[in-house]
């Protein structure tokens, strides 16, 4: 099953976890719902339930998340499964509703969101996770989101937790935007690339985008059905992202959550285009192996290295908002996730269903699911031991 998980075998896993797994790192996870299968066999910590938990569309949704970050490789019976990016890193489940009722209308949907969303952030902040990824997302700009999600984003971000969020899925072809709260300052906004190493159509498009990773194909451990699940989207790109930081953060401990987003940036493969960042992939797709081997100058502990975001002065010394980075633009092929863009808009967003529950293939879902789906920014189907879908 690993030589299947080609992720990370772009990004030369077992050479990553020579140098660190992830160990002493706690990944708080905002999803749906994260159930203890035999990969996540210690690897979970006491979370929390929030508004709306258990009300899914599909109830375990984290449990694949969970398992794209810290899976051990073990699966029912000892026998071999899938592993995560950092198996040695620990996830605290935060479980809130993705929306979906089967009843009442969008707004009703994004308000039960909402409501989830801004305590779990909040928990989260006072807890001892060094980072946050949120794979539950609103399909809202930053102005039309409400003031307890700012609030609670910016709480997070002044305690100095690294939250990544995935910048979601969009069917607006001509408006192209991000989803909240990567669209806020402060949030490394994540999109997701392919096994060609190109953005995946459809994601979401805008100056919030920050950072790329596989986001496609990713066989993890999952809930029910076969046990293992093919994911794609931005939500299991978020996922990627945060193990990433982990990785850097458990070999750094002494590091600020600045120093290691700017180490992941400073080790970036940049936009194939020779750009600095563009709307599509941000400054580039994440290398780990690089940002561990050869990370260079973390910098300033105190400087917030996207210029989106200054430190608040009621928490930190004040300091002006660092430049924007300047990632290594090296395409060395021994450890390089390279990433493209597709230089156009979205055509659409996919239709999808978090199935890993029923094992099932769905092929057409009610609309209020589709608005659900595009909330967690994922798409998963269940998978057969050899990895092809059941």
């Amino acid at each position: 099953m690993r030589s299947q998980q080609w992720h990370l075998t772009s990004m030369h896993a077992e050479e990553i976890w020579q140098h660190s797994t992830g160990k002493g790192v706690t990944i708080a996870l905002i999803d749906t719902g994260v159930k203890a299968v035999p990969e996540l066999s210690g690897r979970l910590v006491a979370g929390s339930d929030f508004a709306g938990a258990g009300t899914a569309g599909n109830k375990d949704a984290g449990t694949t998340t969970a398992a794209v970050i810290a899976g051990n490789g073990k699966g029912p019976g000892g026998q071999q499964s899938a592993y995560g990016l950092a198996p040695g890193a620990r996830i605290m489940p935060l479980n809130i509703t993705d929306g979906y009722s089967g009843k009442g209308s969008l707004a009703d949907q994004e308000k039960a969101v909402d409501a989830g969303l801004a305590p779990a952030l909040r928990y989260a902040a006072d807890s001892d996770a060094k980072i946050i990824s949120v794979s539950v997302t609103l399909p809202l700009m930053a102005s039309e989101v409400s003031l307890e999600v700012r609030e609670a984003v910016a709480y997070a971000v002044s305690k100095g937790k690294l939250v990544f969020a995935g910048v979601g899925i969009t069917d607006v072809v001509d408006e192209p935007m991000v989803d909240t709260p990567a669209s806020l300052p402060g949030v490394v906004g994540v999109t997701a690339v392919d096994r060609k190493l190109t953005r995946l159509k459809g994601t979401g498009v805008g100056p919030t985008v920050d950072i790329a990773a596989p986001g496609t194909e990713i066989i993890s451990a999952c809930a029910g059905g076969t046990g293992l699940c093919k994911s794609k989207g931005t939500a299991v790109a978020s996922a990627i992202a945060a193990a990433s930081a982990a990785l850097v953060w458990s070999a750094h401990p002494d590091w600020t959550r600045n120093q290691v987003l700017r180490v992941l940036l400073n080790t970036i493969a940049g936009p194939d285009d020779g750009a600095v960042r563009n709307d599509y992939i941000g400054y580039g797709a994440v290398r780990p192996l690089r940002a561990l081997k050869t990370p260079g100058d973390p910098g300033a502990p105190d400087e917030f290295p996207l210029d989106d975001y200054t430190e608040p002065v009621a928490t930190h010394t004040p300091s002006a908002a660092a430049p924007a980075p300047a990632p290594a633009a090296s395409k060395d092929p021994s450890d390089v996730v390279a990433a493209g863009t597709d230089g156009g808009h979205t055509t659409g967003f996919w239709i999808a269903l978090g199935v890993c529950a029923a094992g099932l293939l769905c092929v057409t879902v009610g609309t209020p699911l589709l608005v659900a789906d595009h909330r967690r920014g994922r798409q998963a189907w269940a998978t057969g031991p050899d990895g092809r879908a059941a």
